[in-house]
């Protein structure tokens, strides 16, 4: 097997093809965070993008999107971005770890949404977690002919009843209520970054709108709209008021959960849950077959999904001084976040005091 690499934003229309052709050959793989658009367009934004691409008999067969730093330290592309990463390979393709890191000039290879099927990956894998979507054709994966919002109605009549009240209520206050699942306004999708990074602040979270690369990356993937991949805008309208928004990637069969805020203002209508619910149900009419939320304990999450992926988080590695030093300061700090998310009793005081530091932190910013 032969591996070249290549920046993502300079890949051949052949080899873009090529990827397509491997995504659309297996469901493992047709997550828009894997498809090549994704990977140029972070490209364009950060230098150390790269794509190994894996060739047997001079044809393309698999395709690893990643990052590198100066140091040979390589990460899953996008990482604390993306919720689904893979070496994307045709079907019986398989490597060695330890050639394909040399090949790529790495020393590890730091992964967290990494796909389950990924066999030789398996030995660097520290931890797996529920990563939970939604099935939006079949009636929640159990066989029925019922779409979506018919299975959530029969699993959780008193949520589905709750959210409606709330939305007929939202509507009375402020105007009759309207959905655009793919809005193309580019000033709602500021609107939207301006709500997230927001709740980011209130929440004590790292402000990723904060950062321009991500600003500018998602400004280019909302420009995008593209046979395999779209970025799309969704928004729930009262009146002419935006009240909830979502911006996240599409490819043909997968729409990808990313980036959701609402007004703070209007948080006791569950504007947020009233948008998922619209998206979900707009995008089983638009064709898509699934929805995937992202790994994340979210109540949210545990209501709407019909079942859960697993992603695996973990560094391939290679015997280097780099990689040993790596390993070392990440591991702790992954496994406290894990040990914390992972138990409630330590989850709930985490988060309450991360939303006490925030509201300080928001205080301080309104009144210097």
């Amino acid at each position: 097997m032969d591996i070249t690499n290549h920046r993502p934003e300079e890949l051949s229309a052949t080899l873009r093809r090529a990827w397509h052709r491997t995504m659309e050959e297996s469901p493992d793989y047709a997550n828009p965070f894997l498809a090549p658009e994704f990977a140029a367009g972070v490209g364009n934004c950060r230098g150390g993008a790269r794509v190994a691409v894996l060739h047997e008999n001079g044809e393309p067969v698999g395709f690893l999107p990643y990052e590198r730093d100066a140091f040979g330290v390589g990460r899953a592309i996008g990482l604390g971005l993306s919720d689904c990463q893979a070496l994307v390979h045709r079907p019986g393709v398989t490597w060695d770890t330890q050639t394909l890191l040399r090949a790529c000039g790495l020393a590890v290879f730091e992964f967290d949404h990494l796909v389950e099927e990924q066999q030789p990956f398996a030995a660097y894998v520290t931890g797996t977690f529920a990563s939970p979507v939604i099935d939006l054709k079949d009636g929640g994966g159990d066989g029925s002919d019922g779409d979506y919002a018919e299975w959530l109605r029969g699993t959780y009549p008193g949520l589905a009843k709750t959210t409606l009240k709330k939305e007929r209520r939202l509507g009375r206050d402020l105007g009759e209520l309207r959905f655009v699942f793919d809005e193309r306004d580019p000033e709602v999708l500021r609107q939207l970054m301006r709500w997230k990074s927001a709740q980011y602040r209130r929440t004590a979270r790292m402000d990723r709108f904060a950062r321009p690369w991500i600003v500018n990356l998602t400004e280019h993937l909302f420009r995008l709209r593209e046979e395999h991949f779209t970025g799309v805008l969704s928004v729930v309208y009262a009146g002419d008021r935006p009240v909830a928004a979502h911006f996240g990637p599409r490819s043909r069969t997968v729409f990808a959960a990313w980036f959701t805020a609402y007004d703070p203002e209007l948080r006791y209508y569950s504007p947020g849950l009233i948008m998922h619910l619209r998206m979900a149900e707009a995008a089983g009419r638009e064709g898509l077959r699934v929805l995937d939320l992202g790994r994340g304990e979210k109540e949210y999450k545990d209501w709407l999904k019909t079942r859960e992926l697993r992603v695996g988080e973990g560094f391939a590695t290679r015997p280097h001084p780099v990689a040993t030093a790596h390993r070392l300061w990440r591991r702790p700090v992954r496994g406290l976040r894990n040990t914390v998310l992972a138990h409630p009793r330590l989850r709930k005081p985490a988060d309450r005091l991360l939303k006490t530091v925030g509201a300080v932190r928001t205080a301080r910013t309104k009144h210097p």
